[in-house]
């Protein structure tokens, strides 16, 4: 025949559209043409797919060949269609059966030589794949990352060669097995133990874990702000089966592989020089961003006044919606983005405020707190002066804090509570489920009648005061909201 079909999938966010590949064949001067949307990219896989079969020892048709992208209204951009193009064109010259290829669908990049290149992305394509249910044929390379989709029967390749030996049933590859218990595949974390003191900073550490709240440390400088926040990820517990195979595809749309801790939560901690694109995604063809990267797990900002003040407000959006939209000429992405942000700074410009060794004016102080607006300190729920530790207990070396282990295990009983309550964490409340699950008897209604009153609280401020109240009690077991609770919440609020 002189017309094949081959399936394939591209990439759009953290999704994968499927895009169905035509080669036609025909008379007249020889000649091969792309036509669907293909980016630079794309256009160019006719020169690695012609070396490619001819090193293979194929035939190269001389005849007029016509590839066509569909949807044609979608933008392809990338290596991946290498391989399926050049499986197209063998299958349309009759040098490999038709029905070799069908049920198949192929991503992979061609070398000159006939091997088979990895490409990013590999984990949303076997995803979506094994919902179609197709098989997949992916790069060698790619297959730890593939065989992630358990739901999906998947193949990796070397070489073009090996791929038609499988596809004639003359040399099946072995189907790629997925990584017994990726749930073991930890990462070891700093401990808690090290943080000498600071109690009131470990108790507000272990609620934004608990809750999935949002955490700023303020205070001088070398009294542990960032060394509290790198704790972070060692009590945090491991994320579930659905949301670790989300923060695999983003890292692996990414370009950055399979995570060796499958379910570990990731910690980015982006440079204050970063911009706005760095910190939320961009690109022609939208990529995801350090916020994206850090869904399920921690974004942590050290000196969150030295980032520039407009890309500290593109994280307003995605801290309440918990995603972000991107828009370009070319289309809109939509990429994932809860993340629990934990922040840390310095009181002034120099961190000695209040002490003989502060040199800032009030000016200079009032432009440095400036820099972090309103609306955005407003979403940050838990806000703590991290102070000095006395002589006498940094120089005792028999001193050492809780460790992480067992504030883990707090943590995960009361994330418990939390999922068989309303299957998310409390931080992750919207506005009516907060009228529902956060209720309060009357001492406790006319205690946060008079705090709004008296502190002049925003509506916002109101419902993250009770959603910090609620983990409290279910960090305590405690099934009511009471009056205890809502005031320490108050009081992580209100120390800036």
């Amino acid at each position: 025949m002189s017309l094949a079909i081959v399936h394939s999938r591209s990439k759009q966010g953290i999704d994968a559209p499927s895009v169905v590949i035509e080669v036609h064949l025909s008379n007249g001067l020889p000649a091969l043409n792309i036509v669907g949307l293909p980016e630079t990219t794309v256009r160019e896989s006719k020169d690695r797919v012609r070396s490619a079969l001819i090193n293979a020892h194929f035939e190269f048709p001389a005849r007029r060949i016509t590839i066509n992208l569909a949807p044609a209204d979608i933008p392809k951009e990338g290596s991946r269609f290498d391989l399926p193009i050049a499986l197209g064109i063998l299958v349309a010259s009759g040098q490999l059966p038709e029905d070799a290829i069908r049920g198949y669908e192929f991503i992979g990049e061609l070398a000159l030589t006939g091997h088979i290149r990895g490409v990013d992305g590999v984990l949303p394509s076997a995803i979506a794949c094994g919902k179609s249910g197709h098989k997949l044929m992916v790069p060698a390379d790619n297959l730890g990352e593939a065989a992630l989709a358990e739901k999906t029967e998947i193949y990796g390749a070397t070489h073009l060669l090996e791929v038609c030996a499988h596809l004639r049933g003359a040399a099946p590859l072995p189907q790629a097995e997925p990584e017994p218990n990726p749930e073991k595949l930890t990462a070891s974390a700093p401990d808690l133990a090290d943080v000498i003191g600071q109690h009131q900073a470990r108790r507000a550490l272990e609620i934004a874990a608990s809750g999935g709240h949002n955490l700023l440390f303020s205070g001088p400088p070398g009294t542990g702000k960032t060394l509290l926040a790198s704790r972070i990820p060692s009590i945090l517990p491991p994320l579930d089966l659905k949301t670790a195979l989300t923060v695999a595809s983003i890292y692996s749309i990414a370009g950055m592989g399979l995570r060796p801790s499958f379910k570990l939560p990731p910690f980015r901690s982006p440079h204050h020089t970063a911009s706005a694109a760095a910190l939320v995604g961009g690109g022609s063809q939208p990529a995801p961003g350090e916020i994206s990267l850090a869904h399920g797990g921690v974004l942590f900002l050290d000196e969150l006044p030295e980032f520039p003040r407009k890309v500290l407000e593109v994280l307003r959006e995605p801290m309440e919606s918990g995603e972000i939209h991107i828009a370009r000429v070319k289309g809109r992405t939509t990429f994932p983005a809860r993340f629990v942000l934990v922040a840390a700074m310095n009181p002034c410009p120099c961190g000695y405020l209040g002490s003989e060794k502060c040199r800032c004016t009030p000016d200079m102080v009032r432009r440095y707190k400036d820099r972090i607006s309103g609306p955005l300190l407003d979403r940050i729920d838990l806000q703590v002066q991290v102070q000095a530790v006395p002589g006498r207990e940094l120089v005792n070396c028999q001193l050492q804090g809780e460790s992480s282990a067992a504030v883990l295990a707090r943590v995960v009983r009361a994330r418990e509570v939390q999922q068989t309550r309303q299957g998310k964490v409390n931080g992750n409340l919207s506005t009516d489920e907060v009228k529902n699950i956060c209720l309060l008897g009357e001492p406790e209604q006319t205690f946060i009648a008079a705090a709004i009153e008296r502190l002049q609280l925003s509506a916002r401020a109101y419902h993250r005061i009770l959603k910090i109240a609620r983990t409290i009690a279910d960090m305590g077991s405690e099934p009511a909201i009471h009056t205890r609770h809502l005031a320490e919440a108050l009081g992580y609020r209100f120390q800036q």
